[in-house]
């Protein structure tokens, strides 16, 4: 009896926390009326943001009190009660952001939801006519993207809840702590995160974008997010100073929290060390050249020109942004191959960027390499291997090899089941890949197949590869588990 009063306490401590992270998403609901200032005309679009907002304040302060019946400070949530909290909190936050799509825009909810997952998610992916959407619209779908690239749950607790651990962090894919304590951590994210968003925003109003739309790029680079305010992405400017910007951006926001801490350290070669950055530096110096000479010259003959596009589809490809300066119709099948390639492979793990992550493609390779070389070892030799994690060595043991390598196979399974309902639909096996690939690593990129036309399952297909590939499939199972777990424990008690 006592062990299922604790599960029921605990359930009311979830519900509260929830209702914290919902209240939340409603006052960012709100938050697009603050550009009414600059935008008066659209003032009758207000009380369809209003309407969403409070709708998800009222659900949030409903859960919130619930859940306050049971008194608790210091909490310190597992990684299975974060998950669940997590889930319902993303679940909560994208319908009630859907509201403004679905009044203002007369998109359906299928549409609609599939929009703002791809906001929240930091997709990229969209089906909003950005030539006749109102500026509100605009700038809500970028600030989706901003706080979804941060993750609820950190933003809640670098500033809303009085909760200690790991667990609830680990949950929204976060696992390095910049400091020994995860409030302190999280308060840093943000910091580092806003502080480059800002900057972005002035470096592309000084390279010559306008303030509106600097404002929704520097939000959609830094989360590597990829909306954009003009129909043809970052290609509608072709200007060569907009482009480095976008570039610096999207390798920031590609990179780990806690590599970033190590730069902002001066640890200069203790950020070069680090696994992930090496990974980067070799992906690029590899298949630029590979993708330049042996597939592109043939479309773009003079060599800086090639140089540019190649070298720009490579990074938003890796850091999963989305961005584009040409489109990926035209291009040979090659190149498309290594743009899925790139896509599946993705960020930096615990960065805003989505893919299966440079850090477990990195360790998997080591552990090929280390597996070799023990063979040709003394026998009673002792080895211990590490990869650089932030400024700090990582040791590896057998069971994060066997984590990570349960995390692929569980990734290339996802992404083979999705490419095959989009082939059962009638598309070719390359689209197919090229679209599910981009969804299910949160990229943005599409070859052409995502319009308001697509089929309905379809986008649907896409909308849950992106849920999927945002929160990573293991915390989704974990809170899957643990409610039916806990749930027919109760019932038989």
């Amino acid at each position: 009896m006592k062990y299922k009063n604790l599960i029921i306490s605990r359930y009311f401590l979830i519900s509260k926390y929830i209702g914290v992270i919902i209240m939340f998403a409603g006052a960012a609901i709100a938050s697009p009326l603050l550009f009414l200032t600059a935008y008066p005309e659209e003032s009758f679009l207000a009380p369809q943001f209003l309407l969403a907002a409070g709708l998800s304040v009222l659900v949030g302060l409903a859960l919130y009190s619930y859940g306050n019946k049971h008194q608790e400070e210091d909490v310190e949530l597992s990684l299975n009660e974060g998950s669940i909290i997590v889930i319902f909190s993303w679940l909560g936050a994208i319908f009630f952001s859907a509201i403004p799509f679905v009044t203002i825009l007369d998109m359906s909810w299928s549409h609609s939801i599939f929009e703002v997952v791809s906001g929240w998610t930091t997709t990229g992916l969209s089906l909003v006519d950005v030539t006749k959407a109102p500026k509100l619209i605009l700038i809500w779908r970028s600030i989706m993207q901003f706080f979804g690239g941060a993750g609820l749950a950190v933003i809640a607790l670098s500033s809303l809840l009085p909760v200690h651990g790991m667990g609830l962090y680990m949950a929204e894919a976060r696992s390095d702590k910049l400091l020994p304590h995860v409030k302190r951590s999280t308060m840093m994210i943000m910091k580092i995160y806003t502080f480059y968003t800002v900057a972005g925003i002035f470096l592309y109003y000084f390279s010559g974008m306008p303030m509106f739309d600097s404002i929704n790029h520097s939000m959609a680079a830094i989360s590597t997010g990829g909306f954009s305010t003009q129909p043809d992405s970052i290609g509608h400017y072709n200007s060569l100073s907009i482009e480095v910007v976008t570039i610096i951006l999207m390798f920031l926001g590609t990179i780990n929290f806690a590599t970033h801490y190590t730069l902002i350290k001066g640890k200069i070669n203790t950020f070069f060390k680090n696994a992930e950055i090496r990974l980067m530096i070799t992906l690029f110096t590899l298949l630029t050249p590979i993708l330049m000479f042996f597939s592109l010259n043939s479309l773009y003959p003079k060599l800086g020109e090639n140089f540019r596009i190649t070298f720009f589809q490579i990074i938003t490809a890796l850091s999963t942004t989305g961005f584009s300066t040409i489109a990926f119709a035209g291009w040979p099948i090659f190149a498309n191959f290594i743009i899925i390639l790139i896509m599946l492979v993705g960020g930096g793990t615990g960065s805003t960027a989505g893919g299966i992550k440079q850090y477990r493609i990195y360790l998997i390779f080591k552990s090929i390499f280390w597996e070799i070389k023990e063979q040709f070892l003394p026998r009673r030799s002792v080895s211990s291997n590490y990869l650089w994690r932030g400024e700090n060595k990582f040791y590896v043991k057998d069971q994060h090899i066997k984590d990570v390598a349960n995390y692929i196979i569980l990734y290339l399974f996802t992404f083979f089941v999705g490419v095959a309902i989009h082939t059962a639909y009638g598309y070719s096996l390359l689209d197919s890949m090229f679209e599910f690939g981009s969804a299910l690593g949160t990229v943005g990129l599409s070859i052409g197949l995502i319009s308001p036309t697509a089929p309905t399952g379809i986008i649907w297909t896409q909308t849950i590869g992106m849920f999927l590939g945002r929160l990573e499939f293991f915390i989704i199972l974990y809170a899957g588990i643990k409610l039916a777990k806990d749930g027919i424990y109760i019932v038989k008690k």
